[in-house]
């Protein structure tokens, strides 16, 4: 110590200094302790640690630290080579920031760190949300339709990680590329349709074409993702012009209640007239079928009078001349007798001449 006595160890003050002497002439005030059962030397117990540590180590104190050091990057080592991949996950490895051709697979691996890295890929699917939800101030998903109206889009892209180091290193952000992709998509499909068809008319058709759009565009960059699915969550006119497209929604409406209230009304009275139709053929059906009949009936009754006719021409003549006769003059009031025969005397012809009841008439017969 620069304060040290060369000449017996006295302090700088000239007071004595050696053993174990402070600079005044006298001894340190140490703890009471040691051999005589008070607390422990701090001092002491630090020492001869030391002392033990440099019979340990090899080289000494200055040797140990070097293998600690050393023991410590080794374990730094070990521990950024190895690495676990999820069954979620692939993973790619890279020497000098060079992919390997190898896929690792889920579960534990090991590369020699820092010459090798990893990149690690989530291939489950993934959902990309794209466009501002109703009621927000942004325009983000402001669209113009074939039909010069402004339709806010809210949609969103399902997709999986098909080829690991092509989404990695093809493209340099492909999220980013996704989403600008899948917005043009929509644009262009949407600027090619009126707005009924994305309010409700045909969202699952334009989210067919926007999917198969998007999934064209991606292969062509090489991105290594496919598109599942890409369904339209939401879609109406800005809040600035809300009112005037409700109003045209509710026209729209009353519009179609009207067409088919229009329809029952046709198709009721189309019933009708259709039964009104059906029951005068049924009618008409039966009509003939009555005159036919009766007119067989009469020209059987002909034919058989004529044979009749045939076989006795006199009795048969004079029977139709009576029967004619009796049918033109039975509501006649003149009695016409022949004069040959003459008349009965007591014939009663004013009471024949009274129209009879029912009980008379079958008395006279």
């Amino acid at each position: 110590m620069p304060w040290s006595n060369q000449n017996g160890g006295g302090g700088p003050w000239g007071g004595g200094g050696g053993n174990n002497q402070g600079p005044w002439g006298q001894g340190p005030n140490r703890p009471r302790g040691g051999g005589s059962g008070g607390p422990p030397d701090l001092e002491d117990i630090i020492r001869r640690s030391q002392d033990r540590l440099r019979g340990v180590m090899p080289g000494g104190f200055n040797g140990g630290a070097f293998v600690i050091v050393l023991l410590v990057v080794v374990a730094f080592l070990a521990f950024q080579s190895v690495y676990t991949v999820q069954p979620d996950e692939r993973g790619v490895e890279l020497r000098f920031g060079r992919p390997k051709d190898e896929i690792s697979m889920p579960g534990l691996h090991f590369h020699f760190w820092p010459l090798e890295t990893v990149e690690i890929v989530k291939v489950t699917e993934q959902q990309q949300n794209i466009g501002a939800s109703r009621g927000s101030s942004s325009n983000a998903g402001w669209m113009l339709t074939g039909d010069q109206n402004i339709v806010n889009v809210q949609f969103s892209v399902l997709f999986t990680v098909t080829d690991p180091k092509a989404y990695l290193f093809n493209l340099e952000a492909p999220a980013s590329t996704l989403q600008q992709v899948s917005e043009s998509a929509m644009r262009e499909v949407v600027g090619r349709r009126p707005a009924q068809d994305i309010f409700r008319d045909n969202r699952e058709g334009i989210s067919t074409e926007v999917r198969n759009i998007i999934q064209g565009t991606m292969d062509t960059y090489g991105s290594g993702i496919s598109i599942n699915a890409v369904p339209v969550e939401d879609a109406a006119p800005p809040r600035e012009v809300a009112d005037a497209f409700e109003e045209v929604q509710r026209a729209e409406q009353d519009e179609d209640r009207f067409v088919e209230e229009a329809n029952q009304y046709a198709n009721q009275k189309l019933g009708q007239a259709r039964g009104q139709a059906a029951q005068v053929r049924e009618e008409a059906s039966a009509y003939k079928d009555k005159v036919v009949n009766e007119a067989q009936g009469e020209a059987q009754r002909f034919v058989s009078i004529y044979n009749e006719y045939a076989n006795a021409p006199d009795v048969t003549r004079r029977r139709i001349f009576l029967e004619t006769m009796e049918a033109v003059l039975k509501h006649s009031n003149k009695i016409i007798l022949d004069s040959k025969d003459g008349v009965v005397p007591y014939l009663p012809l004013n009471e024949m001449m009274k129209p009879q009841g029912p009980a008379q008439q079958g008395a006279v017969r």
